[in-house]
Protein backbone atom coordinates (compact mmCIF):
# COMPACT_ATOMS: atom_id res chain seq x y z
CA UNK A 1 0.00 0.00 0.00
CA UNK A 2 1.29 3.56 -1.00
CA UNK A 3 0.40 4.83 2.70
CA UNK A 4 1.20 8.62 1.78
CA UNK A 5 -0.96 8.52 -1.17
CA UNK A 6 -3.75 6.63 0.84
CA UNK A 7 -3.35 9.06 3.62
CA UNK A 8 -3.60 12.20 1.60
CA UNK A 9 -6.62 10.97 -0.08
CA UNK A 10 -8.62 10.41 3.02
CA UNK A 11 -7.20 13.51 4.66
CA UNK A 12 -8.63 15.91 1.47
CA UNK A 13 -11.72 13.68 1.70
CA UNK A 14 -11.91 14.82 5.32
CA UNK A 15 -11.02 18.24 4.63
CA UNK A 16 -14.25 18.13 2.41
CA UNK A 17 -17.06 17.60 4.74
CA UNK A 18 -18.83 20.61 5.52
CA UNK A 19 -17.64 22.19 8.79
CA UNK A 20 -20.60 24.01 9.72
CA UNK A 21 -22.38 21.21 9.49
CA UNK A 22 -19.93 18.70 11.87
CA UNK A 23 -19.47 21.40 14.19
CA UNK A 24 -23.62 21.29 15.05
CA UNK A 25 -23.88 17.67 15.29
CA UNK A 26 -20.70 17.47 17.36
CA UNK A 27 -19.27 15.42 15.22
CA UNK A 28 -15.53 15.05 15.26
CA UNK A 29 -13.30 13.98 12.68
CA UNK A 30 -10.03 12.09 12.44
CA UNK A 31 -7.94 10.33 9.56
CA UNK A 32 -5.40 7.40 11.07
CA UNK A 33 -3.46 5.01 10.08
CA UNK A 34 -4.09 1.75 11.93
CA UNK A 35 -2.08 -1.22 12.31
CA UNK A 36 0.55 -0.05 9.61
CA UNK A 37 -1.31 -1.13 6.57
CA UNK A 38 -5.02 0.32 6.93
CA UNK A 39 -5.79 4.48 6.03
CA UNK A 40 -9.26 5.08 8.33
CA UNK A 41 -11.61 7.82 8.74
CA UNK A 42 -13.65 8.19 11.39
CA UNK A 43 -16.40 10.55 12.33
CA UNK A 44 -17.30 10.27 16.59
CA UNK A 45 -18.93 12.14 19.32
CA UNK A 46 -16.98 12.53 22.52
CA UNK A 47 -20.01 11.78 23.98
CA UNK A 48 -20.26 8.03 22.60
CA UNK A 49 -17.29 7.48 24.60
CA UNK A 50 -15.86 6.87 28.02
CA UNK A 51 -15.66 10.76 30.08
CA UNK A 52 -12.02 12.16 30.47
CA UNK A 53 -10.21 9.44 27.80
CA UNK A 54 -9.51 10.51 23.95
CA UNK A 55 -12.70 9.11 22.00
CA UNK A 56 -10.04 7.65 19.61
CA UNK A 57 -8.34 5.75 21.89
CA UNK A 58 -11.39 5.26 24.76
CA UNK A 59 -12.31 1.66 25.64
CA UNK A 60 -16.14 2.57 25.28
CA UNK A 61 -16.99 4.05 22.38
CA UNK A 62 -19.22 4.43 19.23
CA UNK A 63 -17.99 5.33 15.73
CA UNK A 64 -18.37 5.16 12.12
CA UNK A 65 -16.05 4.37 9.81
CA UNK A 66 -14.19 4.57 6.51
CA UNK A 67 -11.32 2.26 5.69
CA UNK A 68 -8.76 0.78 3.39
CA UNK A 69 -6.54 -1.85 3.75
CA UNK A 70 -4.20 -3.82 1.35
CA UNK A 71 -6.98 -6.43 0.62
CA UNK A 72 -9.55 -3.59 0.44
CA UNK A 73 -7.61 -2.32 -2.42
CA UNK A 74 -6.82 -5.57 -4.42
CA UNK A 75 -10.67 -6.26 -3.92
CA UNK A 76 -11.65 -2.47 -5.19
CA UNK A 77 -13.10 -1.96 -2.34
CA UNK A 78 -13.85 1.14 0.68
CA UNK A 79 -15.11 -0.08 4.02
CA UNK A 80 -17.64 1.36 6.30
CA UNK A 81 -19.10 0.37 9.45
CA UNK A 82 -20.60 1.38 12.76
CA UNK A 83 -18.60 0.32 15.79
CA UNK A 84 -20.04 0.35 19.33
CA UNK A 85 -17.35 -1.18 21.44
CA UNK A 86 -17.75 -1.99 25.52
CA UNK A 87 -21.16 0.22 26.05
CA UNK A 88 -21.83 -1.39 29.49
CA UNK A 89 -18.68 0.51 30.55
CA UNK A 90 -20.31 3.80 29.14
CA UNK A 91 -21.04 5.97 32.17
CA UNK A 92 -24.23 7.35 32.45
CA UNK A 93 -25.86 4.68 30.66
CA UNK A 94 -27.08 0.99 31.67
CA UNK A 95 -26.36 -0.98 28.15
CA UNK A 96 -26.55 -3.75 26.95
CA UNK A 97 -25.32 -4.26 23.95
CA UNK A 98 -27.39 -6.88 21.84
CA UNK A 99 -30.34 -5.23 23.05
CA UNK A 100 -28.59 -1.76 21.81
CA UNK A 101 -27.53 -3.31 18.71
CA UNK A 102 -31.57 -4.25 18.25
CA UNK A 103 -32.92 -0.73 18.52
CA UNK A 104 -30.45 0.65 16.24
CA UNK A 105 -30.81 -1.56 13.29
CA UNK A 106 -34.50 -1.98 13.60
CA UNK A 107 -34.50 2.41 13.18
CA UNK A 108 -31.72 1.90 10.66
CA UNK A 109 -34.27 -0.08 8.27
CA UNK A 110 -35.64 2.86 6.66
CA UNK A 111 -32.36 4.13 5.70
CA UNK A 112 -30.49 0.74 4.83
CA UNK A 113 -31.85 0.91 0.83
CA UNK A 114 -29.34 3.99 0.60
CA UNK A 115 -26.36 2.49 1.76
CA UNK A 116 -24.60 -0.23 -0.80
CA UNK A 117 -23.33 -3.72 0.18
CA UNK A 118 -25.16 -3.32 4.05
CA UNK A 119 -25.38 -5.91 6.09
CA UNK A 120 -26.46 -5.55 9.45
CA UNK A 121 -26.58 -9.32 10.60
CA UNK A 122 -23.13 -9.39 12.12
CA UNK A 123 -22.72 -9.52 16.25
CA UNK A 124 -23.87 -6.07 18.49
CA UNK A 125 -20.16 -4.65 18.22
CA UNK A 126 -20.90 -3.40 14.59
CA UNK A 127 -23.90 -2.14 14.10
CA UNK A 128 -23.75 -2.07 10.75
CA UNK A 129 -21.29 -2.60 7.56
CA UNK A 130 -20.77 -2.58 4.21
CA UNK A 131 -18.80 -1.56 1.15
CA UNK A 132 -18.28 0.36 -1.94
CA UNK A 133 -16.32 -0.73 -5.47
CA UNK A 134 -13.81 2.10 -5.29
CA UNK A 135 -10.84 2.94 -7.25
CA UNK A 136 -8.28 5.82 -6.96
CA UNK A 137 -10.16 7.78 -9.52
CA UNK A 138 -13.61 8.13 -6.90
CA UNK A 139 -11.87 7.84 -3.84
CA UNK A 140 -12.37 10.66 -2.68
CA UNK A 141 -15.89 10.96 -3.90
CA UNK A 142 -16.60 7.64 -2.22
CA UNK A 143 -15.11 8.46 0.82
CA UNK A 144 -17.27 11.98 0.83
CA UNK A 145 -20.48 10.23 -0.21
CA UNK A 146 -20.09 7.73 3.12
CA UNK A 147 -19.03 9.98 5.94
CA UNK A 148 -22.28 12.52 4.49
CA UNK A 149 -24.32 9.59 4.53
CA UNK A 150 -23.08 8.94 7.77
CA UNK A 151 -24.48 12.30 9.09
CA UNK A 152 -27.73 11.86 7.77
CA UNK A 153 -28.39 9.29 10.47
CA UNK A 154 -25.96 9.40 13.20
CA UNK A 155 -29.65 11.27 14.84
CA UNK A 156 -29.92 6.99 15.18
CA UNK A 157 -27.12 6.47 17.77
CA UNK A 158 -28.60 9.26 20.05
CA UNK A 159 -31.76 8.32 19.85
CA UNK A 160 -30.92 4.96 20.48
CA UNK A 161 -28.53 6.09 24.06
CA UNK A 162 -31.00 8.00 25.39
CA UNK A 163 -33.53 4.99 25.75
CA UNK A 164 -30.64 3.16 27.94
CA UNK A 165 -29.70 6.82 30.02
CA UNK A 166 -29.64 6.39 33.75
CA UNK A 167 -32.09 8.22 35.81
CA UNK A 168 -31.42 9.28 39.16
CA UNK A 169 -34.19 6.52 40.28
CA UNK A 170 -31.88 3.71 38.55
Amino acid sequence: MDTSFYMEQFQEAADQLDKRLLYKKQIEVAVVLYEMNTIVLKLYKKSWASPFQDPLTAASKIFFSVWISDSAIREQKLLYNIHALKLRQLKNYSIQSRKFAGIFRNSFKAFAHTWENVNVQVGPLTLMEGWLKTNPENLQRNIVKLANGFLEIEHLVDNTLVQFKRTAAN
